[in-house]
């Protein structure tokens, strides 16, 4: 890990020269109508990684060994870096390594449910989430204390009126305020210092979600401001062009000093007899076992890519993309849009785009878009089964029915959207390929005979079949 400047054939990599380094990104993969080469409009659910990170990955490999307390140079070095990599992630989000703690999970799901078990709650204390949570960070905190939830707005904005009322309502009893820093479902940017100041003034916590936010926003979480610090904040590596494993969360020293670690063994303690085991200090007593090295390393990387690109040059290109996809669709009348559909606001938004397409289920307008368009996108309430029916105005009556077929093993009837999701290393030539194959299946112009397998709600061409071993063996 230096300071040094990433390039890629002896050139400094800019914006510009993503779209080339993408690994994969001359893929081919088989539709209906022949090899087509794979658009990939699924980054709000994952992403690819670069040339360069993977190179780097590579080189690093050569010395790879497990980390801490080994004498080998090689054991050292894996040390160094996989400690440097930390480093990163602290200064990447702002935080103070004097006052907080970055920990290193499996993933954001992981940091989350970690942070939900140690925290102390008492009968009655509650916590507030918001209608706009993926399941990550609504699930776990229902398994530790009363939950409230803060309705939307009709636009599927968080209605902050409603916030403040249980607030006020509720006081001292609210002990932890946990919302997304961006929506999955709709892009909305959500004002973190406002949530954090209002949830201070009550003496409560706040936990921010920034697994969707952390790739296309800076972060500060502002550990020196006593009214918008953020207390804990997660994030997730293989949403920022590291899709090799890790989890990040960040935490007040105090909360994890004290108490015993959620998972024991190796590496959490300083030293163990038959009768006592003594924690070792922070972060370690919190990393259970032998790491995701190689994830931790590749997301520093990723972190200095990301710094040197810039997020003046990332914000812009995703709000341009956005703002060229709006204006495109908002052409084909068939096509509903969810969320805020103003292309002039795409710089106060991420690119995230839900969308139906007439009364064609939107299982099935994915299945065209892959197995005739080449292109990913994701279908269905992407963890966020809540906010997707409020957005939609699914009646309760329709949730009941819903719920009934679901436990029938009857998928094919679930209300959901289409969603097309932006990356920095996008083009504008993929979202036409898009539009031209949004445009088609408005027309009728695609393959009529797609087989529902009801239980998986998932569509197929009938007769098109193919051998993963083909295109990949293990």
């Amino acid at each position: 890990m230096t300071t040094t400047e990433l390039t890629y054939q002896n050139k400094k990599i800019t914006i510009d020269d993503l779209p080339n380094l993408l690994v994969g990104a001359d893929t081919q993969v088989p539709t209906i109508h022949g090899m087509k080469q794979y658009i990939n409009f699924d980054n709000a659910a994952s992403t690819p990684t670069f040339i360069p990170i993977a190179d780097s990955l590579k080189s690093f490999l050569r010395w790879y060994s497990n980390v801490h307390r080994g004498t080998g140079f090689k054991s050292q070095l894996s040390s160094w870096a996989f400690e440097e990599s930390r480093d990163i992630v602290a200064e990447f989000v702002g935080a103070d390594l004097s006052k907080q703690v970055v920990l290193f999970t499996k993933n954001a799901t992981e940091a989350i449910n970690k942070l939900a078990s140690r925290l102390v709650f008492e009968e009655g204390d509650i916590v507030i989430t918001t209608y706009m949570e993926h399941h990550s960070n609504e699930l776990p905190w229902r398994r530790v204390a009363e939950v409230q939830h803060v309705g939307l707005n009709d636009d599927g904005t968080i209605d902050t009126d409603d916030f403040l009322a249980k607030l006020k309502e509720f006081g001292s009893r609210v002990k932890l305020v946990a919302v997304t820093g961006a929506s999955n479902v709709t892009g909305y940017l959500n004002d973190l210092d406002f949530f954090a100041r209002e949830a201070h003034k009550i003496g409560a916590k706040i936990m921010i979600d920034g697994a969707q936010l952390t790739p296309h926003r800076p972060i500060d979480l502002k550990p020196n401001d006593p009214e918008c610090s953020i207390d804990y904040f997660v994030l997730s590596a293989h949403k920022m062009y590291a899709p090799f494993g890790v989890g990040v969360l960040i935490s007040d020293l105090e909360t994890f000093e004290e108490g015993d670690p959620d998972q024991v063994g190796g590496g959490v303690v300083d030293i163990v007899t038959l009768e006592e085991a003594y924690w070792a200090d922070l972060p370690d007593k919190e990393e259970a076992g032998t790491p995701d090295i190689v994830g931790v390393v590749a997301l520093g990387h990723m972190i200095k890519l990301l710094q040197q690109i810039g997020w003046d040059a990332i914000v812009k290109h995703e709000a341009d993309l956005t703002t060229y996809a709006l204006k495109a669709l908002k052409k084909i009348p068939e096509v509903k849009l969810y969320g805020d559909t103003d292309p002039n606001n795409t710089m106060n938004r991420l690119g995230v785009i839900s969308m139906n397409v007439g009364d064609i289920p939107h299982y099935l307008v994915a299945a065209i878009l892959s197995y005739e368009g080449a292109i990913g996108v994701r279908s269905g309430c992407f963890c966020a089964h809540t906010y997707v029916k409020e957005i939609m105005q699914v009646t309760e009556e329709e949730s009941h029915i819903m719920e009934q077929q679901i436990l029938n093993r009857d998928r094919s009837g679930i209300p959901g959207t289409i969603r097309m999701s932006f990356g920095i290393y996008n083009t504008f030539d993929e979202v036409d390929r898009f539009i031209e194959m949004i445009k088609k299946i408005v027309a009728g112009d695609y393959n009529q005979n797609y087989i529902l397998d009801k239980e998986k709600g998932e569509y197929t061409p009938e007769g098109f079949e193919f051998n993963f071993e083909d295109y990949y063996t293990l």
